[in-house]
C-alpha cells in the first residue's frame, strides 16, 4: 500500500512538472501553440485529480504521502488556472496535514512538510485569484506565525511577498558578515538589484552572466547589485561543514570556479532568506530609486526579461 501511495505522489509530481514546463515557456510560443498548451496543462491537472482519487485510501486523513499527493493537485489546479480544483484539494491537503503537524510536527515527515507547504500555498493563491488578497494577505502572515522555525516558513513567506510585496518599501537587509571582501549596502538615491543565491545552485550560474552585463551597462546610470546569501551547513560534493569552514570554502574554492565580483556586496545572513522568502535560488528584488519594490521574482530570468524592468527602476 506504502508503494502504491509513493508512485502516486510521483507521478503528480511527474504531471506538475510537465505543467509547470509548459506555462513556462509560454512566452516564444506562437498563439495556437499556447492554446494547445494551455488545453494540455488543464488535461494534466484533471488527470492528476484522477489519479489521486483512484488511489484514495480510506484513512486519507491520517496519511502524509497520500496528502502530499493531494497538495500535488491543487498545485496542478493553479497551473491550470482551475481555481475550483485547487481550492478543493489545497485545502484538503492543508486542513489535514495541519491536524497531523499538531500531533507530530510538521518536520515529522518530509511527507508531511510537503503536504502543509503546498496546502498553504494553494490555498493562498486561491484566495488571491478569487478577488480576496486582503484575506489571503492575513491567512498568509498567520500560517507564517503558527509555522515560524519549521522548514515551510520560508515558503510561505514567498507566497505571502508574491502578492505583498511589490509597491511597499523594501524591508532591512541584514549583514551578520559579508563573503569575500567587507562591505557596506548602500543603496540610497540608487536603483538596487537583490540577487539571493546559493553556492550549490546550477540557476545562480546561469544568472550570474545576466548580472555582469547590467553592471557594464547600467552601474553608471545609478544600478547597484547586492548580492544576499547565507551558510547551508555543507560545501561542494554535499561534504557536511561548519560555519568557518563553509566561510573559507565560499571565499577560496568556490570563489576560483564560480565567483561573484568583488564590486557586489554579498552580505551573509539565514535571517535574509527568511524575511524574503527564499525557498527558490535565485530569487530577486527590484527596488527604485525612492527605496520602493518593483519586482519580487523567484527564479532565475534572461537578459531580456531582466532589463526592462532595470531600465524602468532609472
Amino acid at each position: 500500500m506504502m508503494m502504491m501511495r509513493n508512485s502516486l505522489l510521483s507521478l503528480c509530481g511527474a504531471l506538475l512538472a510537465s505543467m509547470q514546463l509548459a506555462c513556462g515557456a509560454q512566452a516564444d510560443l506562437a498563439p495556437r501553440a499556447k492554446q494547445l498548451a494551455f488545453v494540455k496543462t488543464a488535461q494534466s491537472a484533471q488527470a492528476a485529480r484522477d489519479l489521486v482519487e483512484k488511489g484514495r485510501p480510506a484513512d486519507a486523513a491520517n496519511d502524509p504521502a497520500f496528502l502530499a499527493a493531494v497538495s500535488w493537485v491543487g498545485r496542478a489546479g493553479v497551473f491550470a488556472g482551475d481555481w475550483e480544483l485547487a481550492e478543493t484539494y489545497g485545502r484538503e491537503a492543508f486542513e489535514g496535514a495541519s491536524v497531523l503537524a499538531e500531533a507530530k510536527g510538521v518536520d515529522s515527515s518530509s511527507d508531511l512538510a510537503t503536504a502543509l507547504g503546498a496546502g498553504v500555498e494553494v490555498v493562498g493563491q486561491s484566495m488571491d485569484a478569487i478577488g480576496d488578497r486582503g484575506g489571503a494577505v492575513e491567512f498568509l502572515r498567520d500560517q507564517r506565525k503558527r509555522y515560524a522555525g519549521t522548514s515551510i516558513e520560508t515558503r510561505i513567506q514567498k507566497n505571502l511577498l508574491l502578492i505583498d510585496l511589490e509597491g511597499k518599501p523594501m524591508p532591512v537587509l541584514e549583514a551578520d558578515r559579508f563573503v569575500g571582501e567587507e562591505s557596506s549596502i548602500q543603496t540610497e538615491g540608487k536603483a538596487a538589484l537583490f540577487f539571493f543565491w546559493a553556492h550549490w545552485c546550477s540557476d545562480c550560474k546561469r544568472q550570474t552572466p545576466v548580472l555582469l552585463a547590467l553592471h557594464e551597462k547600467y552601474a553608471d546610470k545609478g544600478l547597484t547589485i547586492i548580492g544576499p546569501t547565507q551558510l547551508f551547513g555543507y560545501i561542494g560534493g554535499g561534504e557536511d561543514a561548519g560555519p568557518a569552514e563553509e566561510v573559507a570554502y565560499l571565499e577560496g574554492p568556490w570563489q576560483e570556479l564560480h565567483g561573484l565580483p568583488d564590486w557586489m556586496p554579498k552580505p551573509l545572513s539565514e535571517a535574509n532568506y527568511t524575511n524574503f522568502g527564499v525557498s527558490t535560488t535565485p530569487t530577486l528584488v527590484a527596488v527604485d530609486r525612492e527605496g520602493v519594490v518593483r519586482m519580487y521574482h523567484p527564479g532565475w530570468m534572461t537578459m531580456e526579461e531582466l532589463e526592462p524592468v532595470i531600465q524602468g527602476l532609472l
